[in-house]
């Protein structure tokens, strides 16, 4: 073990801690809840497509998530091996970013949210990059599949999702705001875009399940959304669903297709 490994697995926890920090805030314990902050700009009725309030339910698991990943990154076996290194930095950025974004948009500052919300979603994208370069392996892999490749494959998939969504609601507070049905062409133009971004991420990271099963919880959440909820639109709510099944299809097809190896060196991906 090098004294770089220690400082990691510190920071690493640090970073954890803030993050809960972050989220006392962002659920109202400490300050506004996030649906509440900037002036309701982020709440599940503010856009059309914005995911119905049961979506964020999936940062219950994503958290717990971490929570493993930060215990596992712990263990003497992890301290100093490859996987553990290459992505110890970028998670610990992950949860710094999170729980940034979570404080400016108590601020009600959206653009920066914006700014904050991209640069997580490219710092996980990065770190899904490096788990798909080093596959799991050895007794314990079943459970680093777990707590690091389905964990960070949620949180990517979630926030690829949210990002599409902060930015739509912050240019909706801005003022670019058409009516239908101009604005149902714009969101129907945006879940397709979120679509071709999962067909993106699946090609690229070998069909990883865990982001396309996020990306699509948060799609399917869009169309309930959009069908049960104000502002109703029944065919941006069709758009959120197809554009859900398109995700987790190109996922499906590059797995079966067998694109990367180490997919099928990693079942849990």
């Amino acid at each position: 073990m090098r004294t770089n490994d220690r400082v990691r697995q510190v920071v690493v926890t640090a970073s954890a801690v803030f993050m809960v920090i972050g989220t006392l805030f962002g659920i109202g314990v400490l300050g506004t809840r996030v649906e509440e902050s900037a002036g309701g700009s982020l709440s599940a009725t503010a856009t059309l497509v914005a995911p119905a309030t049961s979506a964020f339910s999936i940062w219950s698991v994503i958290y717990v998530g971490l929570a493993g990943y930060v215990v596992w990154q712990w263990l003497p076996a992890n301290t100093s091996s490859p996987r553990a290194r290459s992505i110890g930095w970028l998670a610990a950025w992950s949860m710094v970013l999170n729980a940034g974004w979570l404080l400016v948009t108590q601020w009600g500052q959206l653009w920066l949210s914006v700014a904050v919300i991209v640069a997580l979603a490219l710092v996980l994208g990065v770190l899904i990059r490096r788990l798909t370069a080093i596959p799991a392996d050895g007794p314990a892999r079943p459970l680093e599949q777990v707590f690091v490749d389905g964990t960070f494959g949620l949180y990517l998939g979630w926030v690829a999702v949210a990002t599409i969504a902060n930015i739509t609601a912050t240019l909706v507070d801005s003022g670019i705001d058409p009516a239908p049905p101009a604005g149902e062409f714009l969101a129907i133009v945006v879940l397709a875009v979120a679509a071709v971004l999962g067909a993106i991420l699946a090609s690229q990271f070998g069909g990883r399940l865990a982001v396309a099963a996020a990306m699509a919880w948060g799609l399917s959440w869009i169309a309930v959304g959009r069908l049960t909820d104000a502002p109703e639109s029944t065919v941006t709510g069709i758009a959120a669903a197809v554009a859900a099944v398109v995700v987790v299809a190109a996922a499906v097809a590059v797995r079966v297709r067998g694109i990367s190896p180490s997919t099928v060196a990693s079942p849990a991906h």
